[in-house]
């Protein structure tokens, strides 16, 4: 099928680019490893679409087309959820920044001290 030659195509691409990232130091050899793992059963999974139908079967799903789009987007959901509570403190962390440098007048200073929580959510010690 001309499907699979798209998918196929698209997996070495992916691979390629975190082989890359990996080279420059943006991946980790755990996070290497796992998106080889992942992007090798996605390979398999292309190459061999019926064994998807065995795997589903036991999990009591009747296709395996289907177990992959629900795997999908738990996988989606889960990933949302881990960059929402990343940028959540990123945000509290530039807050805490932006807070200290206004009450040093705008100075940066070598040793910031802690804000209190009172100061943290924005009130005045």
């Amino acid at each position: 099928m001309i499907i699979q030659i798209f998918i196929l195509a698209f997996i070495l691409f992916v691979i390629s680019r975190i082989i890359a990232r990996f080279r420059l130091g943006d991946v980790t050899s755990r996070e290497l490893t796992v998106w080889l793992i992942f992007w090798f059963l996605v390979g398999a999974a292309t190459l061999a679409p019926q064994k998807t139908d065995v795997v589903a079967r036991w999990v009591g799903v009747e296709r395996g087309a289907d177990l992959l789009v629900y795997l999908s987007i738990m996988a989606l959901f889960f990933i949302v959820f881990k960059i929402v509570v990343r940028l959540e403190k990123i945000d509290k962390d530039l807050t805490i920044i932006v807070r200290h440098a206004a009450l040093n007048g705008g100075k940066p200073s070598s040793e910031p001290r802690a804000l209190t929580a009172k100061e943290s959510r924005g009130g005045r010690a």
